[in-house]
């Protein structure tokens, strides 16, 4: 399953088989990444520029960034 949530013009793209659950995401961002909650990213709860640097630090790959057409 691939989920996506908007950020002003970039989505935040998760892809559920590839996460490995590391926690990288939660530790860099937990007030983005909540594990425990459903929908479980809050892309509200931060800035655009500092959710895209986490997101790269994904060792899965299973979060990414798309451009908003």
């Amino acid at each position: 399953m691939i989920k996506e949530y908007r950020k002003d013009d970039v989505f935040v793209v998760w892809n559920n088989k590839k996460c490995i659950h590391s926690g990288v995401c939660v530790r860099g961002l937990p007030n983005v990444f909540r594990p425990v909650e459903v929908p479980w990213i809050h892309p509200e709860s931060d800035t655009r520029d500092r959710i895209v640097e986490q997101v790269h630090k994904c060792p899965s790959g299973a979060l990414s960034i798309k451009k908003a057409e």
